[in-house]
């Protein structure tokens, strides 16, 4: 629908008022070089009030918000200028009023459009499977649990997780430009576009629910407070106008010229605080936008670049906030990849949180899915069907596991303690089958992104989370923050929140429903809004609608620019303004003459403000396309190796010392030998040299190629050993075994974290996760 005429001419009022301003200047230029002196002083003097016009309403409504204002010096500069018989300088006093004016429009209608494109193509329809086959409905009319099918080009309609694979523009909510490849049993957000082939996806929120929708009203939110903004000028008004009269009272008494006094006003006209600040702010909103960094507004903006302590929520923040399969614990009926593939085939059709994770993992290991039948969820205990004839169950020990646990079931809970894991058992025709162990990794780009907070000026960084104190410190020790609070509720974030904040200015990140009092209670909210928007979003100042963690520090390192720029060129423009009082109160600068200085000095210092809008050094680092394609590659073998590290440890954990039996050990070494050793070398050849060229710096691949050295020497090492065992190995030989193989999987588990953090977090959409 169409804005009304009314509506659409008052949206337009700073280029009407600019053009009829200027139209009057030139006509009266014209009119004086044919000679019209007359016609020429009336067009001048017309462009005069009009600026006299508009100060006096800007003056108006200051008092009635009872906020002081340097628009009486324009005021005073414009009536001085018709009382001294000056309209020439009056009417490029007004031209130059609302060319700051249509600046600041412009300024803010691009920040309107940056975030106004998010919203732009909210998704409006959705087609659904059914026993009639497709049938198309409203985007509204989508329930929890349907399969829908988006084909190319189409708009995903709800989040949801596919159920085939597919490649995917999220550009709307990340910025990433390029496709991204989406796996079957990934979660797919909606408002991103189908780029390649029709893909099936099951929903698993509602539209008015999804992340899309909430984008939506974060945007109107931000549109809303990103305009008018408070003028920096306000701030410095008590003592800029008084000065500002002062030397122009003076310069009149002992000269008796009031055209000195005149001039005066006309160059101390403050356009430059007036607008070079808002300017700067808006165009820094406008720049994080690009990111995938909603700014709701310009106060926002600049309490986020004054924070200097950072608090952070646990879950979804510093680690993924969704599980990842770790490891697959078995005893001796089924190997680990049999159990998770008939796991995850009966997880298909489940949309509990915790089936997303077993799929995943079973496509990543390019293992074959089978359609379960006869499939049944019970509430609070799990799920049960049957699986190429095989009936499987999945769900808590006590429904799945019948009878006293097995000792490998009972190993697999003490690890589970011990790491902090979840834990789906399974059992496959009424015999436990296998333990499932899913955690929530760190995010591999959390450790990057505090060092470079801490480079951009925060100086203190918190952990507050409800989390067992030993899992947070670990997670708070590995990801670099100073203090950690665990086991604390709502109640108690509030609290250490607004001690934090009644200490320093403070940010709060989090994600969750539960971190919304905080959010709102510290000096600035920031929350993650990557999988759907929550009430942490809809509390917060500044909204990431990336599902990148180091979006954060861009977003500091935006708004901190912005902000110094903004301070600079409001500083030049003062500077200059107030220098030039000197010569205009001397009687050496006309008034017209001091328009036109005033007018350059606007130019420059908005000019100044406006570079915001250039690219700058981000956290973030853009890979070319060649290097990118490389690193997933390497990425999805990486990924592949991940079940063959675990062997590692469980190779070694069924090693006994009364009964050896190194069949497995030796079959585990063929395999480090055949499918580790090369992936090693293939990185160490192809992906340490892109990491090398993206990060810069003093030798930034040192530690990942020594320990790639590291784990060849410690491969050659166990197979040295082996021989040397022979059949009927001494105590000593299997400690010696069993150690070297402790060994090696410590020194993968380190160096795969080093690679997620130092290498593949350098992708777009990297998933996190230990390997």
């Amino acid at each position: 629908m169409s804005q009304p005429r009314g509506s659409r001419l008052w949206a337009a009022r700073e280029a009407l008022l600019f053009w009829l301003a200027t139209l009057l200047l030139i006509a009266g230029v014209v009119a004086a070089a044919a000679g019209a002196g007359g016609p020429a002083s009336a067009l001048w003097a017309g462009a005069t009030l009009v600026g006299l016009a508009y100060s006096t309403i800007t003056i108006a409504v200051a008092l009635l918000r009872r906020r002081p204002s340097v628009d009486v010096i324009a005021w005073l500069a414009l009536a001085g200028a018709l009382l001294v018989g000056q309209p020439l300088a009056g009417a490029v006093i007004a031209v130059m009023l609302f060319t700051g004016g249509l600046l600041e429009a412009r300024a803010s209608a691009r920040a309107r459009r940056e975030l106004g494109r998010l919203a732009a193509g909210a998704p409006r329809i959705a087609r659904r499977e059914g026993p009639a086959g497709l049938d198309e409905i409203p985007v509204d009319r989508v329930a929890v649990g349907d399969r829908l099918l988006v084909g190319a080009g189409e708009l995903v309609p709800v989040d949801g997780r596919l159920l085939d694979d597919g490649v995917f523009d999220e550009s709307a909510l990340s910025g990433e430009p390029l496709p991204v490849e989406r796996r079957a049993g990934d979660d797919v957000r909606s408002g991103v576009v189908n780029a390649g082939a029709a893909a099936r996806m099951l929903a698993t929120e509602t539209a008015a629910a999804s992340t899309y929708a909430g984008v939506v009203r974060l945007v109107q939110r931000a549109q809303a407070s990103s305009a008018p903004f408070v003028r920096l000028a306000d701030r410095f008004a008590l003592i800029f106008v008084p000065l500002t009269l002062l030397v122009a009272g003076m310069a009149w008494a002992i000269s008796g010229e009031a055209v000195r006094a005149v001039a005066v006003l006309v160059v101390a006209t403050p356009c430059p605080l007036l607008l070079a600040a808002p300017i700067a702010i808006m165009s820094g909103v406008s720049r994080a936008a690009r990111y995938g960094v909603i700014l709701k507004g310009g106060a926002a903006l600049e309490r986020l670049a004054a924070g200097r302590v950072l608090l952070f929520d646990k879950t979804g923040t510093l680690t993924s906030g969704r599980p990842v399969l770790a490891t697959v614990a078995t005893g001796h009926d089924l190997p680990a990849d049999e159990v998770l593939r008939l796991a995850a085939s009966l997880d298909q059709s489940s949309a509990h949180v915790l089936a997303a994770p077993i799929v995943t993992a079973a496509r990543d290991r390019r293992l074959s899915l089978s359609a379960a039948s006869d499939v049944r969820e019970r509430h609070g205990f799990g799920i049960e069907g049957t699986v190429e004839g095989h009936a499987v169950r999945l769900g808590k020990a006590a429904w799945v596991v019948d009878g006293p646990a097995p000792e490998w079931v009972r190993r697999a809970r003490r690890r589970a303690t011990l790491d902090g894991s979840l834990t789906v058992f399974a059992a496959v025709d009424d015999r436990p089958a296998g333990v499932l162990l899913l955690t929530d990794p760190l995010r591999p780009d959390a450790p990057r992104m505090m060092r470079t907070l801490r480079d951009a000026g925060i100086e203190r960084t918190v952990l507050i989370t409800g989390d067992r104190a030993d899992i947070a410190e670990t997670v708070g020790r590995v990801a670099g923050v100073d203090t950690v609070y665990a086991d604390r509720d709502p109640a108690d974030k509030l609290a250490i929140v607004g001690a934090e904040q009644a200490a320093a200015p403070s940010v709060m990140v989090g994600d969750g429903v539960n971190d919304a009092p905080a959010l709102a209670a510290a000096g600035v909210g920031v929350a993650l809004a990557a999988r759907g928007v929550t009430a942490a979003a809809e509390a917060a100042d500044v909204v990431l609608t990336t599902d990148r963690v180091d979006g954060l520090a861009d977003a500091i390192l935006v708004a901190r620019r912005a902000r110094r720029i903004a301070r600079r060129s409001a500083a030049l423009g003062m500077t200059l303004s107030l220098a030039a009082m000197v010569p205009a109160a001397a009687g050496l600068l006309t008034p017209v003459a001091g328009a036109l200085l005033q007018e350059a000095i606007d130019v420059a210092a908005i000019g100044l403000a406006l570079t915001v809008l250039l690219p700058q050094r981000t956290h973030t680092v853009t890979m070319p396309t060649a290097d990118l394609a490389v690193t997933r590659q390497l990425y999805e073998q990486h990924t592949a190796i991940r079940p063959l590290v675990e062997q590692i440890r469980a190779v070694a954990d069924d090693l006994s010392v009364t009964r050896a039996d190194l069949g497995p050990a030796r079959a585990l070494l063929d395999l480090l030998e055949t499918d580790l050793l090369p992936h090693e070398r293939a990185e160490e050849e192809q992906l340490l040299p892109i990491v090398a060229r993206a990060l810069g710096g003093p030798d930034p691949i040192a530690a990942l190629s020594r320990t790639h050295a590291e784990i060849e020497h410690q491969i050659r090492r166990l197979r040295r050993t082996l021989p040397d065992v022979g059949s009927r190995p001494e105590p000593e030989d299997v400690i010696d075994l069993r150690a070297g193989l402790y060994g090696l999987y410590a020194i993968m588990q380190l160096h795969n974290a080093q690679e997620e953090e130092n290498a593949f977090s350098l992708m777009p959409t990297a998933r996190g996760g230990d390997a």
